[in-house]
């Protein structure tokens, strides 16, 4: 199993700093260590909507609702409209932290809802987690991800910590052809973070340790017939790992795929510097960026695709300083007009948007 060469040709889009839009509210406990990573969407009533990290005192993280104000077709602000998950579960609470965090949300046409992946931080660490939804403000919970056992990996994902997923808007062929739901995410292979000593555990055929962008799929006659079959996602393949100086640490999917000319557009970050401690402890000697890589329109497990420099680094205060400095995150993208826009987060902290714009 291989990632994607650094000979690819590059991805043909730029961009473009429009502003900040979302700073933590003076007085709101629910935001007192930042608003950060959102989500998006269009609801019912044809408005845009962001869903942020909302980060509470001790970094409890809710996943809050705030229609985005719009003045001559750009982002510029937003109306809170409160909150619409929080850490409730048990599986989403652990002794010393609890948290829903970091959502993304994709629209799927064909089963009339909008899907929420979002990291559930409970007893075990982060955990992959999903949600529906048709109206942006009531979710369904689906549960935990299950990842089915596969005896090439030598390998049971369901062991580790992983973050960054996303699902693709409409069906794609499965490696065997079937089609099926497709979510990318990114596992995370050390487990000495949680039993002392235990270190990193590769599945076989990975020689790469550092983590990367995987794929994985659900039949779409399974989720015909049981929405919560998406849970169980099976057919685990490498899509991507750390290929350039920005992204020498590690890589994760970052907004849902578009649709273009060439095959599906991700955008996704990268991590270059020293991490310190766990993974999930609060770092300050990283540098976070946007970059973006175009997936084949048949089998999105292949990267055709491949920015050899990021499109967006880290550069303003509000970028560089806060409560992890350096920190351009993407994790956002709609249409407003015939113009795309990238939602981001700046340094775990705020949230700021670009515009997205084809060479």
């Amino acid at each position: 199993m291989t990632s994607s060469s650094p000979t690819l040709p590059s991805v043909p889009f730029t961009l473009t700093r429009a502003g900040v839009i979302m700073t933590p509210e003076a007085g709101n406990e629910f935001e007192a260590e930042g608003v950060l990573n959102p989500a998006s969407g269009r609801g019912p009533d044809g408005e845009l909507y962001l869903l942020p990290r909302l980060v509470a005192k001790g970094n409890v993280s809710r996943v809050g609702i705030a229609r985005v104000i719009i003045e001559d077709g750009v982002p510029t602000g937003v109306e809170r409209e409160g909150v619409v998950l929080a850490p409730d579960e048990g599986w989403e609470r652990g002794t010393n932290n609890a948290g829903t965090e970091d959502p993304r949300t994709t629209w799927v046409p064909s089963l009339g809802k909008h899907l929420m992946t979002y990291v559930a931080y409970g007893p075990l660490g982060p955990r992959l987690a999903f949600a529906c939804s048709g109206d942006l403000r009531d979710w369904t919970r689906l549960g935990p991800c299950h990842f089915e056992y596969q005896a090439d990996l030598s390998m049971d994902l369901n062991l580790f910590a992983n973050k960054d997923a996303v699902f693709f808007p409409e069906p794609v062929k499965d490696p065997d052809g079937v089609l099926s739901y497709a979510m990318l995410h990114r596992p995370m292979w050390d487990l000495g973070w949680i039993r002392q000593g235990e270190g990193e555990h590769l599945p076989a055929g990975i020689t790469d340790n550092r983590p990367g962008i995987w794929i994985s799929y659900v039949p779409v006659e399974d989720v015909e017939k049981d929405i919560r079959s998406l849970v169980h996602m099976a057919k685990h393949r490498p899509v991507a790992y750390s290929e350039f100086p920005f992204e020498e640490l590690k890589i994760g999917g970052g907004p849902a795929p578009i649709r273009v000319d060439e095959g599906w557009l991700l955008i996704h970050h990268g991590v270059s510097g020293k991490m310190e401690k766990s993974a999930f402890d609060h770092q300050q000697n990283v540098n976070y960026t946007a970059a973006a890589m175009i997936l084949d329109a048949d089998d999105p497990s292949k990267v055709i695709a491949r920015s050899a420099k990021p499109l967006l680094a880290p550069e303003t205060q509000e970028e560089t300083s806060g409560i992890v400095p350096n920190v351009v995150f993407p994790t956002a993208i709609e249409k407003i007009g015939d113009q795309l826009f990238v939602f981001y987060g700046m340094a775990d902290s705020k949230i700021g948007v670009a515009r997205l714009d084809r060479v």
